[in-house]
């Protein structure tokens, strides 16, 4: 696989930007997003989608453990 363009790379991370704002508007429903989702998709190669789904995951779970959000689950407590 030949290494994207620049051209290439800045329509990969403008659709990954459009995609991830839509979903943070719309937490509680992503079917909204579904459009932004194919625009990702067609214009990134396989691996950075999922290593951006990947990112976005970790990236929330950080911020809402930074925030005080995270709870430990009982069984993990109980270790």
């Amino acid at each position: 696989m030949a290494a994207p363009s620049r051209k290439e790379q800045q329509a990969c991370w403008g659709a990954r930007d459009e995609y991830w704002r839509c979903l943070d508007a719309h937490a509680e429903d992503a079917a909204l997003c579904l459009r932004l989702r194919n625009s990702f998709e067609a214009s990134c190669p396989q691996q950075w989608i999922k290593y951006f789904d990947k990112r976005r995951d970790y990236l929330k779970f950080k911020e809402n453990f930074e925030a005080g959000q995270f709870q430990l689950s009982e069984s993990t407590t109980n270790s």
